[in-house]
């Protein structure tokens, strides 16, 4: 099935498996009022689904996505007495720009991103929202705020110090300078590099769509909780999320199709 959301971004599920699209090539998938909108609703489309087991989260053309979309931005400027104040919560604990990348990490179920050409600034945020980064060998990435004399206020503060050390995010965020995928998979900011990262997305997407649906959903839980939560609180987590998984019917399915060498079948 295929769904376009404010004409930004495309949703396709095929086998269980959500392939996301920033499709704004012509734009480099910059990020204007109207690509906010669109991966907002394509993640709470995703959030009311039970059929889904992984995401791909990708962008068209040559780039993952450019940033912001200065020069939209600027076309509103005589609007901002009406614009909605970026202090003002609209999703739990975030704002709009806010949950359009972080939404990602509240989707139940792992999404991976696929970087090819380059994610800048916003670009850079939306993908770290996904749980894993593919990126080309020499995919630019830069949290580029501060070349427009901002900050990254798109939910980057929170992710980032769980994946890199704090001087290489401050060297990072006060430079601006761009790093290469390589050099991003050494600093933690991405995952892995693949030449073709939306087909090691896919394949990994794949992958993850044969394990149990259950389990992987517990686990997406666990390490979740795990990124902040005390110790006694992600032990008993560990504890509660297993005794929900042993003996039901996936956990069932897993072992039998381990014991008899075969695929599992978990619909």
């Amino acid at each position: 099935m295929d769904e376009r959301f404010a004409d930004r971004v495309q949703v396709r599920i095929i086998d269980r498996v959500a392939h996301v699209t920033l499709d704004r090539p012509d734009k480099l998938n910059a990020i204007d009022p109207a690509m906010f909108e669109g991966l907002l609703a394509a993640g709470s489309f995703l959030a009311r689904r039970t059929d889904i087991r992984a995401v791909v989260l990708a962008g068209s053309g040559r780039m993952f996505c450019a940033g912001l979309d200065f020069a939209s931005f600027a076309a509103m400027a005589g609007e901002d007495l009406t614009r909605e104040p970026l202090e003002k919560r609209t999703h739990g604990l975030t704002n709009r720009p806010q949950q359009a990348c972080l939404q990602w990490r509240d989707l139940p179920v792992p999404v991976i991103a696929a970087i090819q050409g380059g994610a800048l600034g916003g670009g850079l945020q939306i993908a770290l929202g996904a749980d894993i980064r593919v990126v080309a060998p020499q995919a630019r990435l830069a949290i580029a705020e501060i070349r427009w004399g901002l900050v990254p206020d798109m939910g980057g503060c929170v992710v980032l110090p769980g994946l890199m050390r704090d001087d290489q995010i401050r060297a990072l965020t006060y430079s601006g300078r761009d790093v290469t995928g390589k050099e991003a998979v050494t600093l933690g900011l991405a995952t892995l590099c693949a030449d073709d990262p939306l087909a090691e997305a896919q394949a990994m997407a794949a992958g993850i769509a044969t394990r149990s649906p259950s389990a992987m959903r517990a686990s997406k839980r666990l390490l979740n909780l795990a990124a902040g939560a005390d110790a006694a609180t992600v032990l008993m987590a560990e504890s509660v999320e297993q005794s929900a998984l042993m003996g039901g019917p996936d956990q069932t399915e897993a072992v039998l199709a381990q014991l008899q060498k075969r695929l599992p079948d978990f619909d």
